[in-house]
């Protein structure tokens, strides 16, 4: 049936359809499903995350600390499929229990940044004037200081616990989202519908953190993807010093560092948790790249 045949009503409701204006989540969501390199990297990682959460339980998955001496380290086989370490431990075992360790403190590390850059920034930007001009002047401050060293010490003085870690990490990474947080409220807080809010008897925390902070979610998520990689790529360097993840829990950086030490021996040792790092460090950040152009406004406005 042609479409001028078609009835006037089922018509009309396609017209409203086609005509009906998108928000911007719609918008963006329909945009990044055709970037089609963020959508398989959003894949990856869905499926990455989901064998590292379900390691424990998978029952295909050997027992990453059980021993086997007289195997040794040998190479990738049916039956190990990433080979075994000099402890004759399954390598792939280790690999997804190491990654689990590893997913952890990048997403626990940048939680703790997001909640101290977030409100950081937003009452600075709110409140302006002199306390605005404090709070970013101790922004500065920190960014002039080597961040790394400071998490090195905040580990030497104090534990090398995994809670810790969490907390170093997250210290030194909220500085960014403080600044893209502040610049996001600054242009936000004379709108309209902050004013309505005011108006209506809001208290200033209801303003910021109901009806402010929620429209800067855009640029957050994007630099939130971008932050957990920074993350897990600064705990694998600590790991290298060893101050990173302690036995007998291991994490990727903590594998590569090990399988370091005999790389002309088995180099296998290093190239699958290099590769499980790497690959999930570059799809983060396909990631990050197509929602940041998914959420660009001007590409909204361009129709891209």
């Amino acid at each position: 049936m042609s479409i001028g045949l078609r009835p006037p009503a089922v018509v009309l409701a396609a017209a409203e359809r086609a005509a009906a204006p998108r928000s911007l989540w719609s918008d963006a969501w329909a945009r990044l499903r055709r970037n089609r390199m963020a959508v398989f990297a959003g894949g990856f990682l869905l499926v990455m995350c989901t064998l590292a959460a379900l390691a424990p339980w998978l029952p295909f998955l050997s027992d990453p600390a059980a021993q086997d001496l007289a195997k040794g380290a040998t190479p990738p086989t049916f039956s190990h499929w990433f080979g075994t370490d000099e402890l004759g431990r399954d390598l792939f075992a280790r690999v997804l229990h190491g990654g689990r360790i590893s997913m952890l403190v990048g997403l626990v590390g940048t939680l703790v940044s997001l909640l101290i850059g977030v409100t950081w920034g937003a009452v600075a930007g709110y409140v302006g004037g002199r306390t605005d001009d404090l709070m970013m002047r101790v922004v500065d401050v920190l960014y002039a200081l080597p961040y790394i060293f400071l998490v090195i010490l905040l580990l030497v003085f104090f534990s090398k616990s995994l809670l810790m870690l969490f907390v170093a990490l997250g210290l030194v990474q909220w500085l960014t989202m403080a600044r893209i947080v502040r610049g996001q409220v600054l242009s936000l807080k004379h709108q309209t519908f902050v004013e309505a809010a005011r108006a209506l008897g809001a208290s200033d925390l209801a303003i910021v953190f109901r009806h402010i902070v929620p429209n800067t979610l855009g640029p957050v998520i994007v630099y939130t993807t971008l932050t957990v990689p920074a993350v897990i790529l600064q705990e694998a360097f600590l790991s290298f010093l060893g101050l990173g993840v302690q036995p007998p829990n291991a994490s990727w950086g903590t594998l590569v560092s090990d399988g370091a030490k005999l790389l002309a021996l088995f180099p296998w040792l290093v190239l699958f948790p290099g590769l499980a790092m790497s690959l999930t460090l570059l799809a983060f950040n396909f990631l990050g790249d197509g929602l940041r152009d998914a959420l660009d406004p001007q590409g909204r406005r361009d129709g891209v």
